[in-house]
Order: structure tokens, then C-alpha cells, then sequence
């Protein structure tokens, strides 16, 4: 089964659901493997003592101009939508750091003056956790705008390569734009992590409108629970949403957390929050 973790704004604690349901999964009996979609800001390896056995580049193709073909016709940059391509007095010029690959302007080049090289837009490493279930993340290259293909071959290298695990966690990066519904988009359940604050049920509307567009089951676990109002909940209540665990604004979880270290090693009574996440996609499997 393939489970998201998602978010509609930063802070909330994916990273600690997606690492803890990560570790209690192994404990119950299952081959699970985590993947950390937050291509931009990574940091799933810090809980779970990762140790690296690979790591490969990332790629897009990017256009790559045979001028002594080129007639300047500019249809190149007629069809790309990122302004990737410009033609300027007959002359094609190509800005690298804004080309997404799609691959639109060879496609329509009329003189087959356009090749595709690759461009390197990060990395990708895997391995396994010390806490028994394998582990990739992609980390994209300082001053790269293209989380999005990153994640994509990421996901692509996790499905060709890693088979016949009970469960893939992929934990996205925040929000409701392009890297989350690349990640969210294939998967059977999404975990909804929030916080009862303002912003966080004003985000939470926003990805849970994301999930119901794409027909992904859903659920919501509340961090932080017991700071704010009960807007949330409400909100929950009205739209018929699950709510599928809790964890409280605790001094003990924010110290583990701000130690690098599990919950569950820590503190084993919020076991039950995390079984009650374990109750509910087992639900969807039946």
C-alpha cells in the first residue's frame, strides 16, 4: 500500500508522523519503506540513522541548439511555457535553469535542429535505516527551482527498484502546488497532518479540496492538538472527515524531536495514537 504524507502548510510535523508510522509499521510485522519527497528541505534521515549504500544524479533533458540546422523559425519558443527558448533575430537561445524537460521544442522543430542533453538537478540516495525499513530521499542541488522532476524520478527509481513491500511511505514537502500532487497523485491514502491553528485549518481546507479533486482517500491527524480552539474539529465534523490520531503540544515530544530522536523510542505511550493512523489505511486495504 502506498500512503502520502501531506500537509497544506510547513511546521505541522510530517516529518514526525512519517518517520514514527515509518518505525511502528517495521514493529508490527511489515517490509516498509520510507521516501522523502521534501526534495527541498530533506530531513527525514535525521531521525531514523540512516546509513547510505548508493547515490546516483538526477536528471532532465534540456535542448541543446545544432545552429549550423537552425533557421531561426522562433516555433521553438512559440510552445514553451517556461520562456526556456528565445529566438532573437534569427538566433535561438536557450536559459538552462528555466527548461523543465518536457521536450515540447524538439518535438516541434521542423529542421530536427534540437538535441537533448542531460542537465543534473540533484540527487538521490538510498539505503536503509537502522530501525530495519529501506530509505530514499532526493535532495535537489542549491539554487534549483525543479522540485518537481526530482521528486518524479525519484518516485520512478523507488518503483522500478524496491518490490513486495507491505507498505511505501512517501512524505511530501508542504502545501497543495506541483512537488505534492507529483507525489500524491499515484498513492492509495493521504495523512492529512494539521495543527489547531488558523493557518493550519485554512491550509488544511486547501489540501483536503486537493485530495477530494484527485479521489484519494483521506484522513486527518491533528499535531499539536491541544493548543487553539476547536474550529478544527468542527470543521472535521462538518465535512465528514476522519480524524485519525493525535499527539498533544507536549514538552517531552519537542524534546525528542529537537534531539534527532523517534517519539516512539521515547515516549512508548503514544503508541496508540500512531496504531489508530494503522486502524484506518487498514480499513482502506479491506
Amino acid at each position: 500500500m502506498k500512503i502520502a504524507i501531506a500537509s497544506g502548510k510547513g511546521g505541522t510535523g510530517k516529518t514526525t508522523i512519517a518517520t514514527n508510522l515509518a518505525y511502528l509499521l517495521k514493529e508490527t510485522g511489515n517490509r516498509v519503506l520510507l521516501t522523502d519527497c521534501d526534495v527541498e528541505e530533506p530531513n527525514d534521515y535525521i531521525f531514523i540513522n540512516f546509513e547510505k549504500e548508493g547515490e546516483v544524479d538526477s536528471s532532465i533533458l534540456i535542448p541543446s541548439i545544432i545552429e549550423e540546422k537552425c533557421t531561426g523559425c522562433g516555433k521553438c519558443s512559440e510552445i514553451c511555457q517556461f520562456n526556456a527558448i528565445a529566438t532573437i533575430n534569427k538566433k535561438t537561445l536557450v536559459f538552462p535553469e528555466m527548461c523543465h524537460g518536457c521536450g515540447a521544442c524538439s518535438y516541434v522543430c521542423p529542421e530536427n535542429a534540437i538535441l537533448e542533453k542531460e542537465r543534473v538537478i540533484g540527487k538521490i540516495s538510498y539505503g536503509n535505516s537502522q530501525e530495519g525499513f529501506r530509505f530514499y530521499q532526493g535532495v535537489l542541488n542549491i539554487g534549483e527551482a525543479l522540485a518537481t522532476p526530482l521528486i518524479g524520478n525519484l518516485i520512478k527509481l523507488v518503483n522500478k527498484n524496491e518490490k513486495n513491500y507491505n507498505y511505501y511511505i512517501f512524505d511530501s514537502s508542504p502545501g497543495t502546488s506541483c512537488p505534492v500532487i507529483e507525489v500524491v497523485k499515484d498513492v492509495d491514502y493521504v495523512i492529512m497532518v494539521t495543527e489547531p491553528t488558523p493557518f493550519g485549518l485554512n491550509d488544511l481546507r486547501l489540501a483536503v479540496e486537493m485530495a477530494r479533486k484527485l479521489k484519494i482517500p483521506y484522513g486527518v491527524f491533528i499535531n499539536k492538538s491541544t493548543i487553539g480552539n476547536k474550529d478544527l474539529w468542527d470543521y472535521c465534523k462538518r465535512e465528514a472527515i476522519d480524524i485519525i490520531g493525535e499527539l498533544p503540544n507536549s514538552k517531552e515530544i519537542a524534546m525528542s524531536y529537537s534531539n534527532g530522536r523517534l517519539i516512539l523510542r521515547d515516549i512508548p505511550a503514544f503508541r496508540k495514537e500512531f496504531l489508530r493512523i494503522i486502524y484506518a489505511i487498514e480499513k482502506v486495504e479491506k
